[in-house]
């Protein structure tokens, strides 16, 4: 047989993006040391991400050790599939689960069309408002039809019990996406967003909506946020309150900052503590309209949330050269660059430019090709 070509890593770190690449270039791993010291093995959402990925394709073979330190995984072929079904869990937003989605979705045998239920805005991941807005214009660049993308908001769920839903499908592509020249974000033109509450007074919508205006309108006209007041079964099963905002540019790059206000998970309060202080619609306004003018005042072609998944787009696109700006790289960034060198061997070309305080990098991409479409 020759010899083995599991891959061997260890550490939980970047579990989500080591499995979609292992998935995407069909290559076994083995992973040791998952939180060997304090409280040891998977975590449930990696557990309920193992589960997604074992659902969307076929013939893989995952094996978990007793303690949960050690994994064995034998990426299937993508199939993709349609009407299919995936609790998320608590621990973790749906918006954990949709990029892994995204990705492997694009590469799959025929379109997929899923259900997820879990948290649809929490503080640790990208909100589902975030991914409808920005996240699925942004495969556009990449040759990817915009026709059969949608992510549909069906009820939200804030933490800690959840209680959200929502509809996704991504269309597969026919070989491979397309590489990009993609550095001028141009200047911004609007700005767009979306509030939302469940379980609360929908007049908290306003205040917050008052607040981003307030500082949105020193700078810039032509603001809109809209409002979307759940109750009922559409509102989850937890009270919480929220914004994403996005500022789209001259050239049709869009910048995004999202934030949640909820109580915390039940295990995380002891019994005796008071309910901690939430913060208020008004502050909340103010501090997603920082961060959002903190992300355009960086520069780059997309936010720093949007790093991560831009760099892993250039590297699956054809032997092709492809070129993009972004602002400082984040922690996330320069760890999936590292992943993505590992993986799938292409490394790119970084050079700061110090008058703009951006980064520009080049890569040749690894032509990862929709082999799955192939087989059928």
């Amino acid at each position: 047989m020759g010899r083995d070509k599991t891959r061997r890593l260890s550490g939980s770190r970047h579990f989500r993006q080591r499995m979609v690449l292992a998935t995407l270039t069909s290559a076994p791993v083995t992973i040791v040391d998952i939180r060997a010291d304090g409280t040891p093995g998977l975590r449930e959402h990696e557990v309920s991400l193992l589960r997604l990925l074992d659902k969307i394709s076929d013939h893989s073979d995952i094996e978990i050790n007793e303690t949960g330190t050690k994994l064995r995984y034998k990426p299937g072929v993508i199939i993709g599939g349609k009407d299919l079904e995936h609790d998320c869990g608590l621990q973790r937003g749906i918006g954990y689960f949709l990029e892994p989605l995204i990705l492997l979705g694009l590469f799959g045998r025929s379109p997929l069309s899923i259900r997820l239920k879990g948290i649809t805005n929490d503080t640790k991941d990208p909100s589902v408002d975030t991914f409808r807005m920005v996240t699925l214009h942004m495969l556009k660049h990449f040759g990817v039809p915009l026709e059969g993308l949608e992510l549909k908001i069906e009820s939200r769920g804030a933490p800690p019990l959840g209680g959200g839903e929502v509809l996704l499908r991504v269309p597969n592509i026919n070989s491979t996406l397309t590489a990009v020249n993609w550095v001028d974000e141009g200047m911004v033109k609007r700005i767009r967003g979306v509030t939302f509450s469940t379980r609360v007074s929908p007049q908290i919508e306003n205040r917050i909506l008052y607040a981003a205006r307030g500082l949105f309108n020193k700078f810039i006209p032509d603001v809109h946020i809209f409002t979307d007041h759940r109750s009922g079964a559409s509102g989850g099963r937890s009270a919480g309150y929220g914004v994403s905002v996005v500022a789209e540019t001259t050239t049709g790059c869009l910048i995004s900052a999202d934030a949640t206000v909820s109580h915390t998970n039940v295990d995380e309060l002891s019994t005796e503590s008071e309910k901690p202080e939430l913060m208020s619609p008004e502050d909340l306004g103010e501090q997603v309209a920082s961060m959002l003018l903190e992300e355009v005042a960086q520069g780059g072609v997309v936010d720093s949330t949007h790093q991560g998944l831009l760099f892993m787009l250039c590297a699956l696109c054809p032997p092709d050269v492809s070129k993009v700006r972004v602002g400082q790289l984040t922690p996330y960034a320069i760890e999936t660059l590292r992943n993505i060198r590992d993986f799938l061997d292409v490394k790119f070309i970084i050079k700061p430019d110090p008058n703009s305080n951006t980064v520009t990098l080049k890569c040749v991409g690894a032509g990862v090709k929709n082999l799955a479409r192939k087989i059928s």
